[in-house]
């Protein structure tokens, strides 16, 4: 496992620093605004839209905004300066108010009403149907005081948790085990391409690089989401040359492929992400949706597949396939994952990892200059903000037995984040164990009598902590200090969430959500009401639809058939990431993006490669990076047309 190629390709992208600046300034106050009241509108909508917010673009767009005021300023932005930017955009766009959005379309979605859960949705989530404020599409009513009381609570003690356990992980990982990170690089080189491009001198390949995506972005942009947004706003209904969220196919293969779902999705975002994705991963996820496409009329035919009926499309399809199948068997190859990276992060103390560990003075003996929180600090931190979780938990689901409320926060959280931060150190994999906070909560039911759904949605302290000890090393790597992450918190949130709710407010008052206008979320949002509220029944009394799709032959089976394929893989000596990527694959999730995805794949390695060597590693998440700012750019431009007109419109003359 420790000597993949390919791993080893991305260990070696970067080398960390040994000096460190805050970059903390007044351009980075002005970013704050700029992000939240500019970019924030535009990546909600397009999330809305076609499913994919502007993502890195926004931070793109501003940093490159930003230094080229700065060129005409007679200075120049710092590499630390970019990534300070490039760090509060991704904060910004996390855009919390959102997640009201979703709440007040649950609350009134036909899954709700059809599994009869509608009454059991607390208010402090969402007003019942019949709510003025859901009638006048308002979060500005008193119904909604709590929700968002609650919303900013939660904020609040994230974005300290932020620098608990996650932080402590990464000293131990990074600074005492002297763990790699090869996936940490790829975030990091795409900042120090723009801060690059910020200098007098000639402009580097990484400019150029960013460049041409940029363009090839602002051409796909025009035609996959202006064209549409400009001609709905001048006729009755909008153009579209490529179709959004996908071309739907099953109707037309149901005959060979039984209850099988097909389609093609056009967004050329997905070419270039299967270029930066590790090759055996995406290789290992068509994989898995061969055999997923090879075993579902199999399955169909011997009546395991028994939801499925013909005339049904993707959406219909998948739901009745998890029902009968997937769900369960996903669980099983989840369990089988978790389980395997345990594995190997016990026989990691054992490996070449282990010669390469400091003494854990090191803890206490950080590189100069990099900020660094004391290491009981960030454990402080991490108590605290465990226990304001278990004491919301508590007062909003008092009847829930509160032992699970501490298990999770300090014996599972503790765990499971080593283990993920470790395998993200070793592997650049996450590792999570399925179902082991549905379980509780069924647990809890079944053998406290508790009963409601409540619990749900409840901010309970289990969480995964491994991933972020990447985003730390990111920030070591740009020779960034902790101090000037911790101000850039401090500027960011409170302009995050005004921005967020003015913002999320003005895209519901234009048109309900979901609706023609949204198609994405038209498209794709009663799947996921169906997917949430039936897990949701497993708490309430009688013989739930959850329990009724859940099977423990099928669950068994997932994990044999991880482990089985794991072993088979690893005697042949294949890739390590070729196994998470078959796992992605038997998913059973919409498979219609991966043949874009495959496709850039197989010509990043077999063309663009070939050509360019060994610097097409650094190349491809440039390149990515410039093609998400070019389409941000478009998609940002195509919601200021729609909200200033359809603003206009509502005005009284």
């Amino acid at each position: 496992m420790y000597d993949d190629k390919e791993l080893q390709e991305y260990r070696d992208l970067l080398k960390t620093p040994t000096k460190f600046e805050e970059g903390f300034d007044w351009k980075t106050v002005v970013g704050a605004i700029f992000i939240g009241f500019l970019m924030m509108p535009g990546s909600m909508y397009l999330q809305l839209v076609i499913g994919q917010g502007i993502g890195p673009a926004a931070r793109w767009v501003t940093i490159i905004l930003f230094a080229e005021i700065a060129k005409r300023s007679y200075t120049e932005l710092k590499q630390q300066e970019i990534f300070l930017l490039y760090y509060m955009a991704g904060a910004a766009l996390a855009s919390p108010f959102s997640g009201l959005l979703w709440q007040q379309y649950l609350v009134q979605s036909d899954a709700a009403r059809m599994l009869g859960l509608t009454e059991f949705i607390p208010a402090w989530v969402a007003p019942q149907p019949g709510s003025e404020s859901l009638i006048e599409r308002t979060f500005f009513h008193r119904d909604w005081l709590i929700p968002i009381l609650l919303l900013v609570g939660a904020q609040i003690v994230q974005r300290i948790d932020h620098f608990g356990l996650g932080y402590a992980l990464y000293r131990i990982t990074s600074d005492v085990e002297k763990l790699p990170f090869p996936m940490a690089p790829v975030g990091a080189l795409g900042t120090m391409a723009l801060a690059e491009s910020t200098e007098e001198k000639q402009a580097s390949w990484k400019w150029r690089v960013f460049s041409v995506g940029g363009v090839i972005g602002l051409a796909f942009g025009a035609v996959y989401v202006l064209l549409p947004a400009v001609s709905g706003l001048l006729f009755t209904e909008p153009i579209r040359l490529i179709p959004i969220p996908w071309v739907e196919l099953t109707p037309y293969t149901e005959k060979v492929l039984p209850a099988v779902a097909t389609g093609i999705q056009f967004d050329l975002g997905l070419f270039f992400i299967g270029m930066v994705l590790p090759f055996w991963a995406v290789i290992g996820g068509l994989i898995g949706i061969i055999i997923t496409f090879a075993a579902n009329p199999v399955l169909y035919e011997h009546g395991i597949l028994h939801r499925w009926h013909p005339g049904m499309e993707t959406v219909e399809t998948v739901f009745a396939n998890n029902f009968d199948f997937y769900m369960s068997f996903s669980i099983g190859l989840g369990l089988a994952i978790g389980l395997i990276g345990i594995y190997y992060v016990i026989k990691s103390f054992r490996g070449e990892h282990a010669k390469s560990r400091e003494s854990w003075s090191k803890l206490f003996e950080p590189p100069e200059g990099r900020g660094d929180i004391n290491f009981w600090v960030s454990i402080a931190i991490y108590v605290f903000s465990t226990l304001a979780y278990v004491g919301m938990s508590l007062l909003l689901v008092p009847n829930f037995p509160w032992i699970f409320f501490l298990l999770y926060g300090f014996i599972y959280t503790p765990i499971i984040s080593y283990i993920t931060a470790r395998m993200e150190g070793i592997a650049g994999q996450f590792v999570s164990l399925p179902l082991v906070r549905e379980a509780s909560f069924i647990a809890g039911a079944k053998f406290f009598g508790y009963q409601g759904i409540e619990i749900w949605y409840a901010p309970i302290p289990i969480h995964n902590y491994g991933e972020a000890t990447v985003h730390f090393r990111e920030i070591e790597l740009t020779g960034t200090s902790i101090r000037g992450i911790i101000k850039a918190e401090l500027v960011v949130f409170p302009v995050v969430m005004i921005a967020s709710l003015l913002f999320s407010q003005f895209i519901w008052q234009l048109a309900p959500i979901p609706s023609s206008n949204y198609p994405y979320a038209q498209e794709l949002w009663h799947l996921q009401a169906l997917n949430t509220l039936l897990m949701q029944t497993s708490t309430l009394e009688g013989n739930s639809l959850f329990f009724q799709a859940l099977s423990g032959p099928v669950v068994m089976g997932g994990i044999s058939l991880g482990l089985v394929l794991y072993a088979i893989l690893n005697a042949l000596g294949l890739p390590v990431l070729l196994v998470y990527g078959v796992v992605r694959g038997l998913g059973q999730s919409t498979p219609h993006g991966f043949i874009l995805e495959v496709t850039g794949a197989l010509i990043g390695r077999y063309f663009f490669q070939k050509k360019y060597g060994a610097m097409w590693r650094q190349y491809a998440p440039v390149l990515l990076a410039g093609f998400s700012c070019g389409m941000g750019l478009t998609g940002m431009f195509a919601m200021g047309c729609t909200l200033i007109l359809k603003s206009l419109g509502k005005m009284a003359y």
